[in-house]
């Protein structure tokens, strides 16, 4: 422990020397009756808490704790944490020089407690002026494989993963949108448990691991959101993936409306997927069970509920680390070409909500355009008097909030590089000289695109993430469209 820490008592600061540090830890453990031992970087209170039998609590129950003050310990932290239900551990990161490393995991008992703990604690002052970010924590047993070749099927690359890494529970294959007969050139493979994934990519990653002869790229594959079962109620559409790519959205209208005419209310197709409305969700539960598996054009299609998730919710974790530090992908950009996906496909996550509040039926957010009729009266304005809300690109947003708070305008410098393929990949630097100073003089993202326009977008984003903690600029209220590499 360290020889001084200081503490907060009803708002007055004052010195804990170490000795009252482990003091206060012992009284925590004596009046909690839970156990605390501090290993491999971290303290752990509890796991399992006093009394407890069986497993322990299912995926879903743990939640991240970020800006964490580094001289606040357990016996603040925990009566905090209580407040949404019984933890069964809490693990505190810590450095060694005994402060701690301004995060925390807190695993409740059921899923129920950790959403409580973060409906009331994200963004809850810790301290005067201290405010923790607090969100869902998941085990990543997912990895990202690419440079698969793509007349491999699924039997061949999941014998093949079996053979090269332990733990291999299933692999997740998607067809290519031109050639049905092929694969997508990447795949994702699950594990039994987060560590055996974390095994598996440590002996993969080095880059010069090859199956069938050929280099593989290998990461962590996005884990996928959970969406809660009172939000997924209330969903009435429906995600259609592996569509061939000519097939019409009339067509995927006329084959969902076969179950019953008239049910589908619009249907928006994106190359090879597509969104199918319904005006009621009984239909589109019932359309879901009919059409899972059906051929449409000559594709055998899947259908699933499309899962609303709250994008703003998701940028503001990535600016403001609320992201678990295990997941190493903080910004992920993709190509959106076939083989360079790192997530499983997300169009299915619809926005449900508008200016960060819940909208009692979830909205969709989209792009749209309206008739311009002929003698409409229009009114010059200027983009700088509009709303953060209208405004879908992060270069724009950036641009944006540049004037906004009198900065000069973002420069952009374009830099190249190429990849063991041959391909030019590019990435931005972004120079802000009024807000440049000696620890930040420039943003530039620790990814590459392959597009000019991907690579300007990851760049705006990647300086509105500092930006928004260094300056506290108002939450980035914009429809972001997070690419996946």
């Amino acid at each position: 422990m360290n020889e001084e820490h200081t503490d907060v008592t009803n708002g007055c600061s004052k010195v804990r020397t170490g000795t009252q540090n482990e003091a206060a830890l012992l009284a925590l453990m004596e009046k909690t009756g839970y156990n605390m031992v501090q290993e491999n970087g971290q303290r752990k209170f509890g796991g399992p808490p006093p009394g407890w039998e069986g497993p322990p609590p299912p995926r879903g129950c743990e939640v991240f704790v970020g800006k964490i003050p580094r001289d606040m310990y357990e016996d603040e932290l925990v009566p905090v944490f209580e407040r949404a239900g019984k933890i069964y551990e809490f693990r505190l990161m810590m450095e060694f020089s005994g402060e701690n490393r301004g995060y925390a995991f807190v695993m409740y008992t059921t899923k129920e407690e950790a959403q409580l703990a973060i409906r009331i604690l994200n963004n809850y002052e810790i301290r005067p002026g201290k405010f923790i970010g607090v969100c869902v924590s998941l085990d990543n047993c997912r990895l990202f494989i690419g440079a698969i070749p793509k007349e491999k099927k699924k039997e061949e690359i999941l014998d093949e993963m079996k053979k090269v890494t332990e733990g291999v529970v299933d692999v997740i294959v998607y067809p290519s949108a031109t050639d049905k007969t092929k694969n997508r050139g990447f795949a994702f493979v699950e594990y039994e448990s987060h560590r055996a994934a974390a095994m598996a990519r440590r002996k993969l990653i080095p880059g010069t691991f090859q199956l069938w002869g050929h280099t593989i790229q290998v990461d962590w594959a996005d884990p996928e959101k959970e969406v809660d079962e009172e939000t997924m109620q209330r969903v009435k559409v429906l995600y259609v993936r592996n569509l061939m790519i000519s097939t019409t959205e009339e067509t995927i209208k006329a084959e969902f409306n076969k179950f019953k005419p008239g049910a589908v209310e619009r249907v928006k197709k994106l190359r090879d997927y597509a969104f199918v409305h319904f005006f009621n969700r009984d239909d589109a539960v019932a359309a879901m069970s009919v059409m899972n598996g059906k051929c449409i054009d000559g594709a055998s299609i899947e259908v699933t509920l499309a899962k609303p998730v709250n994008k703003e919710s998701t940028w503001r974790q990535h600016l403001n680390g609320q992201i678990s530090p295990s997941s190493e992908n903080l910004l992920v950009f993709a190509n959106k070409e076939d083989g360079h996906q790192k997530s499983l496909p997300k169009p299915a996550s619809l926005p449900i909500r508008l200016n960060g509040q819940h909208s009692p039926s979830p909205p969709e957010i989209e792009r749209c355009t309206y008739p311009f009729f002929p003698g409409t009266k229009l009114t010059p304005i200027s983009m700088y008097s509009l709303k953060s809300s209208h405004f879908s690109s992060a270069a724009m947003q950036l641009d944006y909030y540049c004037n906004k708070n009198n900065w000069a305008p973002p420069e952009y410098y374009l830099y190249s590089t190429t990849s063991q393929d041959g391909k030019v990949l590019l990435v931005y630097k972004i120079v802000i000289p009024t807000v440049a100073n000696g620890s930040q003089s420039y943003f530039m993202p620790d990814k590459l695109c392959t597009t000019v326009e991907d690579a300007k977008e990851l760049a705006a984003q990647f300086a509105l993430l500092h930006l928004e903690r260094v300056h506290n600029l108002p939450s980035l209220d914009l429809c972001r469209k997070i690419w996946r590499k």
